[in-house]
């Protein structure tokens, strides 16, 4: 049985203000969500870890088995009017927060589409909400989404994606899936959050990430 509500997904219409973008609620299925939040990493480190640097359950490997293969693929291809099936896809899991996080950014160059699903209660806190914008200006927004259980958002990468958000600290649990220009950039990426990994858990240093 399928986890990812991918008719609502089809569905949702592209938004293109101020970039290509849409965010779909409920894009998780709901009857998965608990053991979804049983068997997500248990990522006790901030930063950008790649799957694999800690446990994770049963559950959460279907989901990202399915997120890998072919329906989900032609869904985003058709959805941004891009052949994805020639790109690699890359995959990390976020699950805590510092207040360094969240900074401006449009993404790396060698992304092409950035997907996030996101994994937390209901969003109170007015820090950690995600933010469209049309400019390296927080207020200069499109959109806003907390990250809250089950909620897709993924957009199409530019020289002009801008996004961040305000700052927050604790559990922020977010699943990062990228379809990237090459497995060279995977490789280099899956080193560089391994180490910051490591060396945030014996010398107490941050990684840097963005």
């Amino acid at each position: 049985m399928s986890m990812l509500d991918l008719d609502k997904f089809r569905a949702t219409p592209l938004q293109h203000d101020p970039y290509d973008f849409l965010c779909v609620p409920g894009f998780v299925k709901k009857e998965h969500l608990e053991a979804l939040h049983r068997d997500y990493p248990k990522v006790d480190k901030p930063g950008s870890i790649p799957l694999g640097v800690f446990p994770q359950g049963p559950a959460f490997d279907a989901m990202i088995a399915e997120l890998k293969g072919p329906e989900v693929c032609k869904a985003f291809s058709d959805k941004f009017d891009l052949d994805l099936s020639k790109y690699p896809t890359m995959f990390t899991a976020r699950g805590m927060c510092r207040p360094t996080d969240g900074k401006i950014h449009p993404d790396s160059a060698s992304k092409v589409i950035t997907v996030l699903i996101y994994m937390n209660p209901p969003w109170e806190a007015s820090g950690g909400r995600l933010r469209i914008l049309r400019s390296q200006n927080l207020e200069d927004y499109a959109a806003e989404v907390p990250p809250e259980e089950g909620t897709l958002m993924c957009f199409r990468r530019s020289d002009t994606s801008w996004h961040g958000h305000y700052p927050f600290e604790g559990q922020r649990r977010a699943i990062q899936m990228n379809w990237v220009k090459g497995g060279v950039y995977i490789w280099h990426e899956q080193m560089r959050h391994r180490i910051g990994a490591w060396a945030k858990g014996v010398f107490g240093v941050e990684s840097k990430g963005y």
